[in-house]
């Protein structure tokens, strides 16, 4: 299994003396950052998060031996959850504490052993604590494999901490 990685280059901010108003961007890059640091499912998974931006998130992740299913396909549950990681990033990428409310998928490809799979999630809405998401999952020469689609609720907390605590607990 290939290392698990996040393949983002996070800024660092600190050493700057003035106040600034927070870049979209920067806050997405940070949120990844905070995420990844526990995700341990991503991570043992070999996924690996290539992109984020305000409301968007892209995953890959390599079918392995351990996610091919009986009839020699990689499992859905793989699949979904590959789509899932997107989408955690992707509503997550304001830096509020943001989980999923409900997802569904509709398989439309099978997948097998040593496919690169990539999962783009993009923000369709989002109002108040709520969210929608649609997710794509591809293989390598771009037929889609899976549309997933999921409900987002923020909840209580900031990835990012108070900024004159540096606290990470919940606001």
């Amino acid at each position: 299994m290939s290392p698990a990685r996040l393949a983002l280059s996070v800024p660092d901010h600190a050493a700057t003396q003035e106040p600034r108003q927070p870049d979209p961007q920067e806050t997405a890059e940070r949120s990844a950052a905070a995420m990844w640091a526990g995700d341990r499912a991503s991570a043992h998974l070999g996924i690996e998060i290539s992109g984020v931006g305000p409301g968007r998130a892209t995953a890959r992740m390599t079918v392995t031996e351990t996610m091919i299913n009986g009839h020699d396909l990689a499992h859905g549950g793989y699949v979904f959850l590959l789509a899932d990681s997107a989408f955690a990033f992707a509503c997550n990428s304001y830096g509020r504490v943001t989980v999923a409310a409900g997802a569904d998928v509709a398989f439309l490809s099978p997948a097998h052993l040593g496919d690169v799979l990539t999962a783009e999630a993009v923000e369709r809405a989002r109002g108040g604590r709520s969210g929608i998401y649609d997710v794509t999952v591809r293989r390598g020469d771009g037929t889609v494999v899976a549309e997933f689609r999921g409900r987002s609720r923020t909840i209580a907390g900031s990835l990012l901490g108070d900024p004159s605590t540096g606290s990470t607990t919940p606001a």
